[in-house]
């Protein structure tokens, strides 16, 4: 089988990323090396990967917190500059179950190549769909047996070709946090017209302390201000899609908006100004699509 690399990007979480790192090397039916990317953790992160027993676990700091957009543009160009066909994207509280990779490749054998990404099911600790990690169904599409099309998925158990970031270019570094992962697949999937699928059979857990999505109208008040990377993130990616895209970004602005004034349980004034300087930052935000030289 092709080359194949697990990119995990990692800040201060020591033991879960021992736990991600321990699911990945139990993999069956197929094995892959395990690029570890590192934020610039200063909990004893890098000499407990050093100290793993294993060959396939490699190990590089980032020198700063790059946040986990900066932290997957980074993995990314690592691991398609190492030469690896197949790159395997999580975050490092996943923890994939023995056959999860074994079933995208499968999958991806199967569709002799032919998608953008693919996608496993995200679970919650109790078995229960991860609310954080639902990807996007594609309307109109007729589905394969095991396969549902989607047009977004997040970076939590992603299997993504690397002839497919030559042509699309890497995820967006500037996003920090929140979106890096929407505008990536949806920039592969919507933009660029690839297929792309939910792998029913592929199962991850996602180790989240809360099975809840995020939603700045019931979030705690200390969380309040993450939320600008969000609507900001939100209003670059919707941009690129034309005016249907821009048209979407104002009716869910607005529908968040309402939802604050009746749910909020406090801070609604912030929580709404929030969104509105976000969006007003949105339409500034223009980073660049960085790509790699194809040597």
């Amino acid at each position: 089988m092709k080359k194949i690399a697990a990119v995990v990007v990692t800040y201060n979480r020591k033991d879960l990323l021992l736990n991600c790192i321990q699911c990945i090397l139990k993999q069956e039916n197929i094995s892959c090396d395990i690029l570890v990317v590192d934020n610039a953790s200063t909990d004893g992160t890098e000499s407990a990967v050093m100290n793993q027993p294993s060959d396939r676990v490699y190990y590089r700091n980032t020198g700063s917190n790059l946040g986990g957009a900066g932290g997957f543009q980074f993995g990314i160009r690592w691991a398609v500059e190492e030469g690896y066909s197949l790159i395997w994207l999580m975050d490092d509280d996943t923890a994939p179950t023995p056959l999860a990779l074994w079933e995208l490749v499968n999958a991806y054998i199967n569709l002799i190549g032919k998608c953008g990404f693919l996608a496993s099911e995200v679970l919650w600790k109790d078995g229960s769909l991860c609310q954080m990690n639902l990807p996007k169904r594609k309307k109109g599409k007729g589905e394969i047996p095991g396969l549902i099309p989607v047009s977004q998925a997040t970076f939590v158990s992603l299997l993504l070709p690397s002839s497919v970031v030559m042509k699309v270019g890497l995820p967006i570094k500037e996003f920090f946090i929140w979106g890096d992962d929407i505008e990536y697949t949806r920039r592969i999937s919507v933009r660029r017209q690839y297929p792309c699928y939910q792998v029913t059979q592929s199962k991850v857990f996602h180790l989240m302390e809360t099975n809840k999505g995020s939603n700045l109208a019931i979030d705690d008040e200390t969380r309040i201000e993450r939320y600008r990377y969000a609507y900001r993130n939100e209003c670059y990616t919707y941009r690129q899609e034309g005016l249907f895209g821009r048209l979407f970004y104002l009716a869910k602005c607005g529908w968040n908006i309402l939802r604050i004034l009746r749910k909020a349980p406090n801070q609604r004034g912030k929580r709404c100004k929030v969104i509105l300087e976000s969006m007003k930052d949105g339409i500034r935000f223009n980073p660049e699509v960085e790509f790699i030289q194809n040597n």
